[in-house]
């Protein structure tokens, strides 16, 4: 058979980790996802180091934080009063909000991870959980055109 190529159907699993080890997704052998290169349900990079690959191959990619999730930016921090939160829902770190920010005149949801909680305010970070990180997928291939 072929390695893969630019327009086939694979069937892939990975781990991904950070630099300090810790699995932050994890796709098992036992129900690998099927993608289309270029369909963009992975990152880039993971897609174009599958090109070349054979089935039972696999390969080791570090990908860095601008071919990943960017760099994490500080002005996405941001203190929130405490009391906008009352009566609704008690805020703690580590916890995904949905929060209601204006952008370009309209109003939109978007997800806010809250870092710290004190007596007066909450503050909350907007970045990508995943961004400023260096991740490392370990990719196997288990079939080409499934």
């Amino acid at each position: 058979m072929c390695p893969v190529a630019l327009t086939d159907t694979v069937s892939i699993s990975y781990t991904v980790t950070l630099e300090s080890g810790e699995v932050v997704e994890k796709v098992p052998a036992t129900k690998p996802i099927h993608l289309s290169i270029g369909s963009g349900r992975v990152l880039k990079a993971v897609e174009a180091s599958l090109l070349g690959m054979n089935p039972g191959e696999t390969r080791t990619v570090r990908i860095l934080p601008e071919d990943a999730y960017g760099p994490h930016h500080t002005n996405l921090v941001h203190d929130i009063k405490l009391s906008v939160f009352s009566g609704r829902i008690a805020p703690k770190p580590g916890m995904i909000l949905s929060l209601t920010v204006e952008k370009d005149g309209r109003e939109e949801q978007v997800p806010a991870t809250v870092l710290s909680v004190n007596s007066e305010n909450v503050t909350v970070d907007y970045n990508h959980p995943l961004a400023g990180k260096v991740l490392t997928y370990a990719v196997t291939l288990h079939a080409i055109g499934t």
